[in-house]
């Protein structure tokens, strides 16, 4: 009887063996010896079957595996630097335990529809495990980088009569007999907490019903938000530099392998470390327009404005002090340029864009409740988010950064659908 083991840990049974439970990953028979690579989820193991070693009934089942047919496989245990893994086995015992006749997903090229179709069976491919294995480790190291500062996670609702990111791109839902919405930002309730806990952040799914086909947009998608009292925008763009820094650092420390398998070049995430650059919005309008660029100061930056600003710097760059009409109304007037706000848009290098936007929060009561009036919200809708401005007025600042684009920055993918399990997008709501 062996005992059962994780394949990751097959190294403490080379002296006693052991049995893994797992997926067929490959099939190859070359004579009388077949090779059998499985995979369980913490890595993969190739297993050895020698004709003569073992039963006839159990050789002929080794002929009729099939791709990502499920078994339970036993026997000796050894290390070889050569092997899939690092180890090998020498199979023993083979149960078939789930047949997979058929298997969609061949080794062969297939359209992206078709993979997004069978999402369910594409997560299982070597590539997509290895970018959600990426994906896994920048949420744990965004909560570690969080915990170790002493901020309180608050988990705000996804249920929202209060709109955070302007009118346009809501999913309006029906709340009993009143309307609501799903959630575009927590940020909102973030600041409230802020007033209670001082260093807050929150973590989860946010909705864009953005009728956009972009490789950077999803409806669904998942977004961190800290916001911290006291601080004033300054200290606001330092800490999204040693944060993004922090994430980075994480991924080349623990996810080498899942790079590698996603070829990815490592040399410019290398080099991720603060300061970062900064362009003054008015600067980078000046650039973009020396450079043929349709724009005008006032407009928004479109996704090949913030492509063509980011070319020039090999790290990260902020654009900063964007004009008032072009982002929400939250955000504090600048007071060295009163047509702008103190905001900032972090860039990432490489084509990929926006992963961060933050801002210094509108303290003031009546400036906040003009910018709600200008914009034509429901001032009944944002009573309670006016009185934290009633209640204890304080400078605070935050931003948001969204974690399928770091994420598809950090593996160097070109599309965003591949960065959440299942991607929801402008015409996909299947699987």
């Amino acid at each position: 009887m062996f005992p059962v083991s994780d394949i990751r840990d097959l190294g403490r049974h080379e002296a006693d063996g052991a049995a893994v439970r797992g997926w067929v990953q490959t099939t190859r028979v070359h004579g009388r010896v077949a090779f059998v690579v499985v995979r369980d989820g913490t890595g993969i193991v190739q297993c050895v079957v020698v004709q003569k070693e073992v039963s006839p009934d159990l050789w002929q089942l080794v002929q009729e595996l099939t791709l990502e047919c499920s078994v339970i496989v036993a026997g000796a245990v050894r290390a070889d630097a050569r092997a899939p893994g690092g180890f090998e086995m020498s199979v023993q015992q083979l149960t078939l335990v789930g047949a997979s006749e058929d298997y969609p997903i061949q080794p062969k090229e297939h359209g992206v529809d078709f993979l997004l179709d069978h999402r369910h069976l594409w997560l299982r491919s070597s590539q997509q495990r290895a970018i959600m294995r990426v994906r896994s480790e920048v949420e744990q190291a965004i909560h570690d980088f969080f915990h170790q500062r002493n901020f309180v996670r608050i988990d705000t609702p996804i249920l929202t009569g209060s709109i955070g990111e302007g009118g346009a791109g809501l999913f309006p839902v029906d709340y009993f007999e009143e309307q609501a919405y799903l959630a575009q930002t927590g940020q909102l309730y973030g600041e409230a907490a802020a007033a209670a806990f001082g260093r807050i952040y929150c973590f989860g799914p946010t909705f864009r019903a953005e009728k956009s086909k972009t490789r950077r947009h999803l409806t669904e998608f998942w977004m961190v938000e800290p916001e911290v009292a006291w601080n004033d925008s300054e200290d606001n763009i330092r800490l999204q530099e040693d944060f993004v820094s922090y994430i980075v650092e994480r991924a080349l420390e623990r996810c080498r392998d899942e790079l590698e398998t996603l070829e990815r070049d490592i040399a410019p995430l290398e080099r991720v470390k603060p300061p970062f650059p900064r362009l003054d919005y008015s600067e980078a309008i000046r650039i973009l327009q020396e450079k043929g660029h349709e724009i005008k100061w006032g407009d928004d930056l479109g996704a090949p404005d913030e492509t063509v600003l980011a070319e020039g710097f090999d790290r990260p760059v902020f654009i900063v002090n964007y004009p008032k009409e072009a982002k929400a109304f939250y955000m504090k007037e600048n007071p060295d340029d009163p047509r702008t706000v103190l905001c900032d848009d972090l860039l990432a290098p490489e084509g990929y864009g926006e992963i961060i936007g933050g801002s210094q929060r509108e303290d003031d009561h009546d400036r906040l409740l003009a910018r709600i009036r200008e914009q034509g919200l429901p001032e009944e809708s944002y009573t309670w988010y006016l009185e934290l401005r009633k209640y204890g007025t304080f400078p605070h600042s935050g931003f948001g950064l969204g974690l399928e684009r770091t994420v598809a920055w950090i593996t160097g993918r070109p599309h965003i659908r591949e960065m959440i399990p299942f991607p929801r997008m402008l015409n996909r709501l299947y699987p």
